[in-house]
């Protein structure tokens, strides 16, 4: 797996670049230093995942992230930073990213960068428990169940799980068995070639942008 990394601290960037290359199943293409260099390096190398910090000296990792991904919609960014800011985070998720986890969290590294190249979408535990409240604080775009070919009982149950419900409380709610939950739940990650609970509920809090199918 081919890993770009971006940090305007050096020695952060060279301290990821050892800690990603102590896996013999990664290699680090380059290590760049700012947003010009992350957009630079980028379509240089068209790095499986790219790992870019967000607060840099030029301007945010944010913004390369978003104009990298307008040109390459398929780009996987995972941003790696030290703040820990609702408003990172949303805008994280409007321009696509594939996650967002803390930089002190060194040990989480590694597994999310394979989780991202196989096409999931990772953020922290602390992260993704107020994904909802985040989400619809902004201007939250409708989930337009027609266009993704799901059933209004399938929307239902999504809407559920983004609400944070277990299967047993989806089931009590909808009057069903907890078996045909786990099947609608199936059906639906089949449908939208989604991973996990986790990518279904980001997958509806934003109206089906981050994490399509690619």
């Amino acid at each position: 797996m081919n890993i770009l990394v971006v940090d305007d601290d050096k020695l952060v960037a060279m301290s990821l670049r050892m800690i990603i290359e102590a896996d013999p199943d990664m290699t680090v293409v380059d290590v760049g230093y700012s947003a010009a260099d992350a957009i630079r390096l980028y379509k240089k190398y068209m790095p499986d995942v790219l790992l870019m910090d967000i607060r840099m000296k030029d301007r945010t990792g944010l913004s390369a992230g978003e104009e990298i991904r307008a040109q390459y919609p398929n780009a996987k960014i995972l941003f790696l930073t030290t703040f820990n800011d609702d408003e990172y985070i949303v805008k994280a998720l409007s321009i696509g990213a594939r996650g967002y986890i803390i930089k002190q969290d060194f040990e989480s590294i590694i597994p999310a960068l394979k989780a991202v190249q196989e096409g999931q979408t990772v953020f922290g535990s602390d992260v993704v428990g107020r994904l909802p409240s985040m989400i619809r604080q902004e201007k939250q775009e409708g989930f337009d169940r027609e266009a993704f070919g799901l059933s209004e009982q399938e929307a239902e149950v999504m809407r559920l799980i983004s609400c944070g419900l277990s299967n047993r409380e989806i089931a009590d709610k909808l009057c069903l068995s907890e078996g045909t939950v786990r099947n609608y739940i199936s059906n639906i990650l089949a449908k939208l070639n989604l991973r996990d609970r986790t990518n279904l509920a980001i997958f509806y809090l934003t109206g089906g942008k981050p994490g399509q199918a690619e």
